[in-house]
């Protein structure tokens, strides 16, 4: 089994998210740069499929020189081999994403993508993938099993847990919460900077995003009640409480 799992330089959102002036992307020069907490998932997936079937592992980013980092961060934790497609990922839309992804997959069985870009919020790829590839598609899944010829994807739906069972190759999109990412050691590390990473040029000049700008969402209003100070403030607690359910009498 030949796995492709396709990765994405972003910004870290665990701090404030800050927007570029034009407002096309997420301005990350003060908060540093991972993996989806989506893509670390697909990783630890592709990585549990290779094993289980005694197949490869291979992560494909494109992105800029410094998305090696996130290339090295996949091998370190089980990837087999690296392909980096070395090009200016804000000047590429998800259709110009998905074609050079599909110029690289068609030498894999299976391929499995994060279920959207944690900076962009584009869930175009892996549709545009399967339709550019011919494959069936399976989108929004926490856990994927490949069994012979047949992958069986599985995850939380509107109405309740959904499986799919599509024939291979195919496409899957991941969500977090189906397996636990394992960390680098430093063995692994180690292991990951001998892997020559397999560097390539587009395929073709990018259409690029039909974006018009990303908006961030107006911050959530709070009030705050003050209800007294020291012990004068105790009855009103107790009649907040009891609004609240929590205390009756």
């Amino acid at each position: 089994m030949k796995v492709l799992v396709c990765i994405k330089r972003v910004v870290d959102s665990s701090s404030e998210v800050v927007l570029t002036e034009d407002g096309q992307a997420v301005d990350g020069r003060y908060a540093g740069f991972t993996t989806s907490a989506h893509e670390e998932c697909a990783v630890e997936l592709a990585v549990l499929i290779a094993a289980a079937t005694g197949g490869t592992a291979t992560v494909l980013t494109l992105g800029d020189a410094d998305a090696t980092e996130q290339l090295r961060a996949a091998l370190a934790v089980g990837c087999t081999a690296a392909v980096h497609v070395v090009a200016d990922p804000q000047t590429f839309g998800p259709a110009d994403v998905a074609r050079e992804i599909a110029s690289v997959a068609r030498e894999h069985d299976l391929v499995l993508l994060g279920n959207d870009a944690a900076d962009s919020g584009d869930f175009q790829v892996g549709i545009r993938l399967a339709y550019e590839l011919g494959r069936p598609v399976v989108n929004g899944v926490s856990n994927v099993v490949v069994d012979g010829s047949e992958v069986t994807a599985s995850g939380a739906g509107p109405d309740g847990h959904e499986t799919y069972r599509v024939r291979l190759p195919a496409v899957v999109t991941v969500l977090e919460g189906g397996v636990e990412p394992r960390y680098p050691t430093v063995p692994g590390r180690m292991k990951a900077k001998k892997v020559e990473i397999d560097v390539r040029q587009p395929t073709g000049e990018p259409t690029g995003p039909a974006r018009v700008r990303l908006l961030l969402p107006a911050p959530t209003p709070s009030d705050v009640q003050i209800l007294g100070k020291g012990a004068e403030a105790a009855p009103a607690v107790v009649d907040l409480l009891e609004q609240l359910g929590v205390l009756t009498r």
